[in-house]
């Protein structure tokens, strides 16, 4: 089973109480600061600031050296509650009226409790929890600035968020501090810049990158391979278009629920129509386009299917967060007893994919999110059902053990699911692919298989997508390899190096016969020395880079060298390929 949930841990208390150290620092170094903000985030903590002068990232010195005169006071960090019309006279009297601590509180829910901690002269109306004394505030880093829109809304103020980290001991500090310089320098957004993978063009768009020739490459190898992967597991592929009337979106429940990640409904001819969040409701109408039989289940289609959803500006990254991507999308319609036997096959389906992608096992675990039965204004329908599919997800994922965690109340409100929280280089967790059992919308696009017995009953769908996004894959893989893709996704496998315009010839013929033997590979023809040439390919973390030179054509063969593991020798072009081909 995974550990704690974050919130329940040690250190969610120490970056919470720093946040709030943090806070006090700002006020008393720019009096009238006005506070929006300040929880724990992964590895660390933010605020958010409504400050009365500029400040930048020279600032942040300034600050740290006063958080560590006030933790030094070790002062105790007191919680007091209050009703609610007494919270607010304590916010307009004794805050002086903050407006986001004020709107803080209307968004209370009347059964919580009010409650506001305070340290020395500070007070800020917070939840909690906190460590019991600000000496407990020894290890913390402040590490940049950025401005972030109130609450998410570009509507709202810019104000002004400072970021930092905070840890048990020095050690881990350190440590941490080590992994942001080692994560910076494999920042796919750097990376994809300097290895030529993808661009973006404020003409074209925020959000919407465009995959230049080697990045294409690695996209296509990635569909192609798990294409291959889902043939084999008994998948046939279909395509659908982007465009779908909007009133298959009202009957998924998109319209109602996603409508604010949706880009607005464009009338066409009369007509409503949306460009697509999922590909749901178009394998939908696949699966009804005829009757089928229980013989006929599992039915699994998948699609490289792109998907269209609105980003605030303020979240836009690279490949990681966009507004137009392409998700490794799959539907599986099964009879609710075939449930726990395709849940496996899910799960070892995408650990295939994970291994063949060189993730280490102990870099991602199972999120599995059930009901709170309890709960009938979420969780309604057909009770039973969701009892079965919550039996059939524990047998599944103990049957294989799988490490996971059980999270009561989280499941989506049309069934139970499996996220993957995949760990990036700085040992942050982000959901990144899913295995979702959807016991609603068969009923609401009104799917049927003849059962056995010759009556109609209704099938149970999996979603599910190993790969998650490709675009999102592509960046985490980007920075995972730190560039340097593995052979079989490296879009250039080979560069080969003449030394002279008179070894040109024989280059291309070397690259010609790589080439035959289903090698991608390139010449590097410039009229540099092959110095440079070979400093520019280990850049450019080419596998294989192949210099030609006078002995080399007398000897019929290449020098080689590897990257990661530096000169290889001397070898004859076909030898190259054996070697190549084995590690393929």
């Amino acid at each position: 089973m995974r550990k704690e949930p974050y919130a329940e841990q040690p250190v969610y208390r120490l970056r919470h109480s720093t946040a709030h150290l943090m806070a006090q620092a700002v006020t008393e170094l720019y009096p009238g600061t006005l506070l929006g903000i300040g929880p724990p985030i992964d590895n660390g903590f933010y605020y958010d600031f409504d400050l009365p002068i500029p400040i930048g990232e020279e600032d942040l010195k300034r600050i740290e050296k006063k958080m560590h005169e006030i933790a030094k006071k070790d002062e105790k960090i007191e919680r007091f509650e209050l009703p609610r019309p007494e919270a607010k006279k304590y916010i307009e009297q004794d805050l002086k009226g903050d407006p986001y601590k004020l709107e803080l509180l209307d968004d209370i829910p009347p059964e919580e409790t009010i409650s506001f901690y305070k340290q020395s002269g500070f007070v800020d109306l917070c939840r909690g929890p906190h460590v019991e004394r600000t000496g407990k505030l020894k290890h913390f880093k402040l590490l940049s600035i950025a401005g972030a829109y109130w609450r998410g809304s570009e509507k709202n103020k810019m104000l002004t968020r400072i970021y930092g980290t905070a840890w048990e001991t020095a050690a881990e500090l350190e440590d941490y501090l080590h992994r942001v310089e080692e994560a910076k320098k494999r920042d796919h957004r750097r990376l994809g810049k300097e290895l030529g993978l993808f661009m973006i063009s404020q003409e074209v768009g925020s959000g919407l990158p465009m995959l230049l020739p080697k990045g294409a490459t690695v996209r296509r190898l990635l569909e192609e391979y798990i294409r291959v992967v889902e043939e084999d597991a008994g998948y046939q592929h279909v395509q659908t278009p982007a465009l779908g009337k909007a009133e298959l979106y009202r009957t998924s429940g998109h319209l109602t629920h996603y409508s604010s990640n949706m880009y607005p409904i464009m009338d066409l001819d009369g007509e409503e129509f949306v460009l697509r969040p999922m590909t749901c409701p178009h394998h939908f109408m696949i699966y009804k386009s005829e009757v089928r039989s229980y013989r006929d289940l599992p039915m699994r289609i998948a699609e490289p299917g792109t998907v269209y959803r609105y980003e605030r500006s303020g979240v836009l990254s690279g490949l990681m967060r966009v507004r137009c991507f392409t998700i490794n999308d799959a539907h599986c319609f099964i009879t609710p007893d075939q449930i726990k036997e395709e849940i496996k096959h899910h799960v070892k389906m995408l650990e295939q994919v994970y291994d063949k992608l060189q993730i280490p096992r102990d870099m991602y675990w199972y999120r599995l999110s059930l009901p709170d039965l309890s709960d009938k204004e979420k969780y309604h329908g057909n009770l039973d059902m969701w009892e079965l599919a919550e039996i059939e997800l524990r047998a599944a994922m103990d049957e294989i053990s799988a490490d996971y965690m059980a999270v009561i109340g989280e499941a989506a409100f049309y069934g139970p699911k499996i996220d993957v929280e995949l760990q990036d280089a700085l040992g942050r967790e982000e959901s990144a692919s899913t295995i979702q059992l959807d016991l609603l919308l068969p009923e609401r696009f009104d799917m049927h298989y003849v059962g056995e017995d010759g009556k109609e009953h209704r099938p149970v769908v999996i979603h599910r997508a190993p790969i998650g996004s490709f675009d999102r894959m592509m960046a985490y893989l980007i920075e995972l390899y730190g560039g340097a893709f593995p052979l079989w996704l490296a879009p250039v496998q080979a560069v080969v190096l003449p030394i002279a315009d008179r070894h040109v010839e024989y280059a291309n013929g070397v690259r010609q016969q790589l080439r035959s033997a289903g090698l991608r590979v390139e010449v590097d023809d410039r009229r540099e020395t092959v110095g440079k040439k070979i400093r520019d390919a280990e850049r450019q973390k080419t596998p294989y880079i192949l210099v030609t030179g006078d002995k080399e054509i007398e000897a019929n063969a290449v020098s080689v060298r590897q990257h990661g593991a530096g000169d290889q020798g001397s070898m004859s072009v076909g030898d190259l390929v054996g070697k190549m081909h084995s590690e393929l």
